[in-house]
């Protein structure tokens, strides 16, 4: 009985009671859940030479991990995980603007926190697999473990159109998905069908940029990699990197 009335009482002191921290604090641990699943699957196929993994695992393991995201954040921020889906949701008044910046931010502080664990994660295999430089361009570059980067024979123009129609397409799916109007998900198979349609997306738009579809998913990891000592390069069009997953 006495370490019951304990347990209730830590319970009560430990429990969050302000709605927006609940909030912040469920969107950062599902975008950070989305981030190690699906940073872990690039780093393996990278550092592995493709013999445990290769493009198509890597996108599996991206969509997949929505689907995990969605069901731990889904009940308490409804799992926006993307400052696309956020804006989105604002424009349609369905989503306060005041907290547009406040998502944002916590949704790319989650990428950046999942960024730092891949690297410690995959420490060794990434040092050994580069040699001891942390490049971001050669056959031996790891940058594109963690942000995605565009293909060689890519237009600037081009490259901002795939991220406009597969990020516009991203949200339609999901809307539809969301619609209860619609042709209906099952109760509680939302979070499944979101996620083959992140699959669909990736195996269909992902060959020019990599299909990041979702800025924080970016930018997050890009600025850790920075950070972290692969330089400002991260941040330069550079020929021969791109490959990273979705």
């Amino acid at each position: 009985m006495g370490s019951a009335s304990f347990l209730k009482r830590a319970q009560a002191l430990l429990r969050i009671r302000n709605q927006l921290v609940r909030e912040c604090l469920a969107e950062l641990l599902a975008v950070f859940v989305l981030m190690l699943i699906t940073l872990s699957s690039s780093a393996q196929m990278v550092t592995s030479f493709e013999t445990k993994g290769n493009f198509l695992s890597a996108y599996m393991a991206g969509a997949l991990s929505v689907m995990v995201a969605v069901y731990v954040g889904g009940g308490v921020s409804g799992a926006h995980l993307n400052p696309a889906f956020s804006l989105s949701m604002c424009l349609l008044e369905q989503f306060p603007w005041w907290k547009f910046p406040v998502f944002a931010a916590v949704q790319t502080l989650g990428a950046f926190i999942a960024s730092g664990t891949v690297y410690i994660l995959y420490y060794d295999a990434i040092w050994h697999y580069s040699n001891g430089t942390l490049a971001t361009s050669g056959p031996r570059e790891t940058a594109s473990i963690f942000a995605t980067y565009p293909a060689d024979y890519l237009s600037l123009t081009n490259g901002f159109l795939d991220q406009v129609i597969g990020t516009g397409m991203l949200i339609l799916g999901i809307l539809a998905i969301m619609d209860t109007r619609n042709k209906g998900v099952p109760k509680g198979l939302e979070p499944v069908v979101v996620a083959l349609l992140v699959f669909s997306i990736e195996i269909s738009m992902g060959s020019n940029c990599g299909c990041p579809l979702n800025p924080a998913r970016d930018f997050g990891p890009r600025l850790f990699t920075y950070v972290a000592g692969w330089g400002p390069e991260v941040f330069r069009w550079v020929e021969g990197r791109g490959r990273g997953g979705g």
